[in-house]
């Protein structure tokens, strides 16, 4: 008779805190200190399941000025999933806290921290803060989301990036549940470098604009995190069909500012672009001729410029490229629509 008893659970260790199965806590990591020798912690909120499972880091503001992340976790905290996990959820709702005190992406010396990793014991600030978070909490787990947004006055439609090349990193991107996904090659010093190279699937969502609350870009960052619990078995079946299947771009790339002068979009995120279609103008604020900014492909734009002020070569669209274009342009309608209309998942209100 085969024996069916599962294994012991034991506490889960972090930081010299440890963590009983079916019992969550909230541990404070120091990682630097301000000018006063005051300690600057990272809270890290531990759920220990009773049941054995991965280990999942969700993890938001490693850039300072991305906040959509802060608040997909805070509600994801609130969620009545995790009262039956399986596993280990580490959720680490702001990375950057000096960032996120002084509403910036970077740390004080300029730095961007996520091109830091690995990360020295003995490095600058931030090799430091990245040796320190990679090795307390990032070796730690077995499945990471990274939760982003696009940078100051910048907006990203809800999207994954991923390395494809990996069949469990793929496999999360699909079931993350957003229509568009960018098999995105892997930064240098980036945390999912890093966490790829020691085989830690690892997926990056990236969603509306820094220092801004988009509430259609948090519900579907709470969507997708819960949909990538149910995929790694962490929690019971939660909805009775499978998301739609993403549509995964063959390239993208950014259009850039001809000219300087007064930027006007003339389509939106999300919007179908064919091939010389014309998606905005740049003119003088002081008159004369406007100079006519057209698609150079067809695709879909995923990434747009809000900032009316432009200097020649800045980007303004990022356009991605499908091999079915309208087809994914349906698929975002649906999506968007549902989004907007369905629950905030959370209990609470919605942003408005």
């Amino acid at each position: 008779m085969k024996n069916t008893k599962e294994p012991k659970v034991l506490p889960f260790e972090l930081d010299g805190v440890s963590v009983k199965p079916g019992t969550r806590a909230k541990v404070e990591l120091p990682l630097a200190q301000l000018y006063t020798q005051t300690p600057l912690n990272v809270p890290i909120h531990v759920i220990h399941g009773r049941k054995p499972g991965p280990v999942l880091m969700v993890s938001a503001a490693i850039h300072g000025d991305e906040l959509n992340g802060v608040e997909i976790i805070r509600r994801l905290l609130r969620h009545s999933a995790l009262k039956s996990l399986s596993g280990t959820l580490l959720a680490v709702p702001v990375v950057n806290v000096f960032g996120f005190i002084h509403k910036t992406r970077y740390l004080p010396d300029r730095r961007d921290l996520n091109r830091c990793f690995p990360g020295s014991e003995t490095g600058s600030l931030g090799a430091r803060m990245a040796w320190q978070f990679k090795s307390q909490v990032l070796d730690r787990a077995t499945h990471a989301v990274d939760l982003h947004t696009g940078a100051v006055h910048r907006a990203n439609l809800p999207q994954i990036r991923a390395d494809l090349s990996n069949d469990d990193t793929a496999a999360m991107a699909n079931a993350f549940g957003v229509p568009v996904v960018i098999n995105s090659v892997l930064g240098e010093g980036t945390l999912r470098e890093v966490a790829e190279a020691q085989g830690i699937p690892v997926i990056t969502y990236e969603a509306g604009e820094a220092l801004r609350f988009d509430e259609s870009c948090i519900r579907a960052g709470v969507k997708g995190v819960l949909n990538i619990l149910q995929h790694l078995g962490m929690t019971g079946a939660r909805r009775a069909k499978v998301p739609r299947e993403p549509y995964i771009a063959r390239s993208s790339s950014w259009v850039r500012a001809e000219r300087d002068g007064v930027f006007l979009p003339l389509v939106a995120l999300g919007a179908w672009i064919k091939k010389d279609d014309l998606i905005g103008r740049i003119s003088s604020p002081f008159g004369g001729d406007d100079v006519n900014i057209h698609s150079p492909a067809a695709g879909i734009l995923v990434g747009r410029n809000n900032m009316p002020l432009v200097n020649e070569g800045e980007a303004l669209y990022h356009i991605a490229r499908f091999e079915e274009v309208s087809e994914v342009a349906q698929s975002l309608e649906v999506f968007t629509s549902d989004i907007e209309k369905g629950p905030t998942l959370s209990g609470e209100p919605p942003i408005v």
